[in-house]
């Protein structure tokens, strides 16, 4: 079924990953376009050098599975700056938005389509 909705050109990331079951030897096994790495290792990546070495292993898998890798919870400029340096270019979080709701979300990506700046 996989297979299939990527046929159809949607993207599958393995969410959470770092976290739970997910086992690095089935990794290959799925048509996934990407990992995001959970939230729990951005909490704290400025400050715990383990964190930062399970940070830059996913980039480095991922980069090496020819995945895309999404940073989650990213929520200060210095995690921005820090995952830059490590070589991650997508990351997610209060940091870039606030959620909101699907009209207001509407009027957020329209906007920015537009060129136009809507306080995030």
């Amino acid at each position: 079924m996989l297979k299939q909705i990527r046929a159809l050109g949607i993207q599958l990331h393995l969410d959470d990953f770092g976290t739970g079951y997910a086992s690095l030897s089935s990794l290959h096994l799925f048509p996934l376009t990407g990992l995001k790495i959970d939230r729990t290792f951005m909490t704290l990546i400025n400050q715990r050098r383990d964190y930062r070495a399970v940070v830059q292993t996913v980039i480095d898998l991922a980069r090496n599975l020819n995945m895309d890798m999404i940073a989650e919870g990213i929520e200060t400029i210095g995690q921005v700056e820090l995952l830059r340096q490590m070589g991650c270019e997508q990351a997610q979080g209060y940091y870039f938005a606030k959620p909101r709701a699907a009209a207001e979300a509407e009027q957020f990506i329209e906007a920015q389509l537009a060129g136009k700046s809507i306080a995030a």
